[in-house]
């Protein structure tokens, strides 16, 4: 069997298993399926977990052998702002933090509709303060999120621009969603090869999220539109098989275009959020295992 004939196998049986039920209705149902996908994933016997409150927040730290305690990766989990949680992305989690060679604090932030925008990213902020509250040096810390989690990240470095404080080393986004206003020209043309994400679903989510008085257009709910200026380096990873592949090229080009730093990588037949599913994908694996060398490679520079 040849290499791509196994990677092929290997995504199909991914989409096979995303497709096996319903999608379901309901916040409770979409939360209660988020982590069923996410625990197909189980975490690797030597990670060390611990659970801790940020001011009422959820959070966990995890290691793994070897690894830096020093040097942490501050991630944001997807779920649309609706859904997600720490436990849905613990193996996508641990093993970043393992491929960087640093800990990690997950961040279980507050979800809409219960807790809408800035609820999530009021979240994040306190978070980032809270690493450095800890002793944990602005340099030595790496934002990073998937899908919503990527917009959080996004929003968080211009936020923590904005403020004139120290940075962070740089930022980690995976399928991030950074165009709330839908209008990527790939949820149109990848409609149909993308097992998870379509245009009705986002609007449910976006609705969900914003608040009345809050456009869809707001730079900190949508920051594809912010200024990009004075961020750190920018890893963008995104697979071709997705509706939000746009949200991530078009991130690239306009980050590029303020002179970031910015490296974008297009994944040939990823879905959504594919690192998700590391131990079944040998793509998922791979893309982590960049994801760290670039991690390694900013804090060292």
């Amino acid at each position: 069997m040849s290499r791509q004939t196994s990677a092929d196998g290997e995504i199909a049986a991914i989409r096979a298993m995303l497709g096996a039920k319903p999608r379901p209705v309901g916040w409770r149902e979409r939360r209660h399926r988020i982590e069923e996908v996410g625990a197909a994933t189980p975490v690797a016997s030597d990670i060390a977990l611990e659970g801790v409150s940020i001011g009422g927040i959820e959070a966990e730290w995890s290691m793994a052998p070897g690894s830096d305690p020093d040097r942490v990766l501050l991630f944001f989990h997807g779920g649309g702002y609706c859904s997600g949680s720490i436990l849905s992305h613990r193996a996508l989690v641990t093993e970043a933090g393992r491929a960087a060679g640093m800990r990690t604090l997950a961040v279980g932030y507050r979800l809409a509709p219960e807790h809408p925008f800035p609820a999530a990213l009021d979240d994040a902020f306190a978070a980032w303060q809270f690493l450095l509250q800890a002793g944990i040096s602005a340099e030595h810390i790496v934002p990073g999120g998937d899908s919503a989690g990527g917009g959080i990240t996004l929003a968080l470095l211009c936020r923590l621009r904005d403020a004139g404080g120290a940075m962070p080393a740089c930022g980690w986004l995976i399928s991030p969603w950074t165009d709330l206003t839908l209008s990527g020209e790939t949820l149109a043309s990848k409609d149909a090869v993308d097992p998870l994400i379509h245009r009705g679903y986002l609007a449910e989510l976006r609705d969900a999220y914003l608040p009345e008085g809050i456009e869809p257009s707001d730079p900190r709910a949508s920051p594809l539109f912010a200024s990009l200026a004075g961020l750190p380096p920018l890893l963008i990873q995104v697979g071709s098989d997705e509706t939000l592949l746009a949200d991530a090229t078009r991130l690239a080009a306009a980050a590029g275009a303020a002179d970031v730093a910015v490296t974008l990588e297009i994944w040939p037949h990823m879905i959504h959020a594919w690192p998700l599913w590391n131990t079944r994908l040998e793509a998922g694996r791979a893309s982590l295992a960049k994801a760290g060398s670039f991690m390694r490679e900013t804090i060292g520079r």
